[in-house]
């Protein structure tokens, strides 16, 4: 008898799966359309690049950690349909403004900010919700479609981004990313699965966040992922950030060069969130965050020094590795982390996480954006090789590095 597991009789998840596909390829078009509207259509500078780059994550920074404790409060679904339907409602406005000619970098920075808000509480709601949808026994199974499905449309949609840009131009593109959330809305408001209400709670905002940031900081292991998280992503937005600036506007390649290079990242994702299960079932699942960190550690070099030619090729070659371990990660740590915590945290559990690690990419933005100013786009680039270099060390000096299995049900056994 053909074995039955969650995937083929969870429905809900079925549409959450959808949901995150569709939103996700044309998050992707996005990710490659957005810089370059600045760079193409409005003559941005690196600073300028930055800035934008900032202003995509700081909501993580101004509001991420009240978002957390008001989701612990409400049912999470709803706040994913309102989320997807404004971000769709604001992209809209970036094509409009263009058609009529009045498109300006002030009005670049309001969407890409108001956008931001919307993701911080999507994704806190998100990551919350999962758990309540496929309980936590099926978690890592959920978790690894998820990340491959991320890394299938990194590699879909931003190859074909930077053609899609080249062919309708970067603002009509956007339109392809508004579309996306409203189908994901859609998929979410046909998900039958209704939490309880939520116990109205006796405390303000401000006790129940710092509960939150609390549960990671004195969990071992936690704080250790948290820590080796922001680096990766420090690292990882000083590389991107600059990249369309390096290649297109430096290198003179086409958009389309410039798509395909980002899509190789979702090659290295891909293979990451697809190997995870059986790495860790065979090396240990901390075992294998410390060894996938110190392969990688040396592999972002080569970006800094990107060429036309076998540069650019082995540039990429090494990018498709230091992505590889961070789908790896995606996978086990995030898992790892929905099942130690207590229903009642799960979204100030996620909201710290996301405060911690989207942090570091508005920080790193900005950080990119002033080295590439002051230094030089290339610059930037080596800082964030250095950041990926560095990921292994948290690792090595906690629990981490020794834990076999990261799903039990238990966090006391790891949090000492």
């Amino acid at each position: 008898m053909a074995r039955v597991t969650f995937w083929h009789v969870n429905r809900d998840f079925h549409l959450l799966f959808a949901a995150a596909a569709v939103s996700r390829l044309g998050t992707s078009v996005g990710y490659v359309a957005t810089p370059l509207i600045a760079v193409t259509a409005l003559d941005a500078t690196p600073g300028e690049v930055g800035l934008l780059a900032t202003l995509s994550t700081v909501a993580f920074l101004l509001i991420g950690l009240p978002a957390g404790a008001w989701t612990d409060r409400v049912r999470r679904r709803g706040v994913m349909v309102t989320a997807d339907v404004g971000r769709a409602v604001v992209l809209c406005s970036v094509p409009v403004a263009w058609w009529f000619g009045v498109l300006h970098m002030a009005q670049l920075y309001v969407v890409v900010l108001l956008c931001g808000i919307g993701t911080v509480f999507f994704d806190v709601a998100n990551q919350s919700y999962v758990p309540q949808v496929v309980g936590r026994s099926a978690l890592l199974a959920a978790n690894t479609r998820l990340v491959s499905v991320d890394a299938v449309n990194d590699i879909a949609g931003r190859g074909v981004a930077g053609y899609l840009v080249a062919l309708v131009t970067a603002p009509v593109a956007v339109l392809v990313d508004a579309a996306s959330f409203l189908v994901s809305a859609w998929c979410v408001l046909r998900v039958r699965h209704r939490e309880p209400v939520p116990a109205p709670s006796a405390t303000r905002l401000w006790p129940d966040m710092t509960e939150g940031i609390s549960f990671v900081w004195h969990h071992r292991v936690l704080r250790t992922i948290a820590t080796s998280g922001a680096l990766a992503n420090l690292g990882f937005v000083l590389v991107v950030t600059m990249l369309p600036v390096v290649l297109v506007d430096e290198m003179k390649v086409s958009p389309a060069v410039l798509g395909l290079f980002l899509a190789s990242g979702g090659i290295g994702t891909l293979a990451g969130s697809l190997l995870a299960r059986r790495l860790a079932a065979l090396v240990g699942a901390g075992r294998l965050s410390l060894i996938g960190s110190l392969v990688a550690a040396p592999c972002g070099f080569g970006m800094p020094f990107v060429a036309e030619g076998p540069r650019l090729w082995l540039a990429g070659a090494g990018w498709v590795v230091v992505t590889a371990m961070s789908g790896s990660n995606n996978v086990v740590l995030v898992s790892f982390r929905q099942t130690v915590t207590p229903d009642r945290l799960l979204g100030r559990m996620t909201a710290s996480f996301r405060f911690v690690l989207m942090g570091a990419l508005a920080l790193g933005a900005a950080a990119a954006g002033v080295i590439g100013e002051v230094a030089s786009p290339r610059a930037a680039v080596a800082a964030g090789a250095t950041a990926i270099a560095l990921v292994w060390v948290p690792i090595m000096f906690s629990p981490l590095r020794k834990a076999r299995e990261l799903t039990g049900p238990e966090p006391a056994a790891v949090a000492a």
